[in-house]
């Protein structure tokens, strides 16, 4: 009865979350789902679409999130259009996974921001589709990658890459070609900043709290019992990252204020 009573207190504060004004700009911003048990009819696991934005003067917070039964492309354009109508006119770059369509909708929603892929989620990929003893050596040449000085020495490596396995793994390099386009804009950024902007991983350590919390539960209820949950984690969460500077993004403030309007 307590935990419910408590819980019954916390709605109007997740709602009012959901509204709330937002800064005007986000130097980037991770895009990501993941799935938690919920009970409407039946019982399945139903996404949680979930935003997390890092500001040019470093700070980060959840931007927000919403639950849908299934990922796609038309509840992420919801979620960005209404991110966009409550503050963020301004995006630098947007991270994400393989989510098809997803860099369609954010040219048409941010037309003027960047798209970087997560170069883990590609990696993850790629090591799906290749013999399981091919696959270390593959990950560790991958990786060499996003360790480069600079961008020209990355498009060397990866050019490298193609040109080892493509007799082998043919289908594979092709599709790696075709996104090759969004696999290295991390390097248009300041060095400082690198390590957190080629991949989606800052915002999947959220996730693997909000399921490692959510674990006990076995499953959740209704929609707005799981709203509220998510809502009290990420209230958490911001509050404890409202003042701490993000690695790196202390050093090269200025920089950063500099791509915006």
């Amino acid at each position: 009865a307590q935990v419910s009573n408590i819980s019954k207190q916390m709605i109007p504060k997740v709602e009012a979350y959901h509204q709330r004004k937002l800064s005007d700009k986000f130097f980037c911003v991770y895009l990501d789902a993941t799935y938690i048990p919920l009970r409407r009819i039946t019982f399945d696991h139903e996404a949680v679409y979930i935003a997390i934005g890092i500001k040019p003067n470093g700070h980060k917070e959840v931007i927000d999130y919403r639950i849908a039964p299934s990922e796609n492309v038309e509840n992420w354009t919801e979620m960005l259009q209404d991110m966009k109508s409550r503050g963020p006119e301004q995006v630098e770059l947007f991270l994400s996974d393989g989510v098809v369509g997803m860099k369609t909708v954010l040219e048409q929603t941010y037309p003027k921001a960047h798209f970087q892929r997560c170069l883990v989620h590609v990696m993850r990929n790629i090591c799906a589709k290749v013999r399981v003893d091919d696959r270390e050596t593959i990950m560790n040449e991958f990786k060499q990658i996003h360790q480069q000085p600079n961008k020209e020495a990355a498009i060397k490596v990866l050019h490298a890459f193609y040109d080892k396995w493509k007799r082998a793994y043919n289908h594979v390099i092709r599709n790696l070609k075709e996104i090759e386009p969004d696999l290295l804009v991390f390097y248009s950024y300041p060095k400082q900043i690198r390590a957190s902007i080629y991949s989606t991983n800052m915002i999947e350590s959220f996730n693997n709290v909000i399921k490692r919390k959510a674990k006990p539960k076995a499953e959740f209820p209704t929609e707005q019992s799981l709203d509220t949950f998510i809502g009290i984690q990420t209230m958490s969460y911001n509050e404890r990252y409202f003042n701490p500077i993000h690695k790196g993004f202390g050093q090269v403030q200025d920089t950063l204020e500099s791509y915006f309007d």
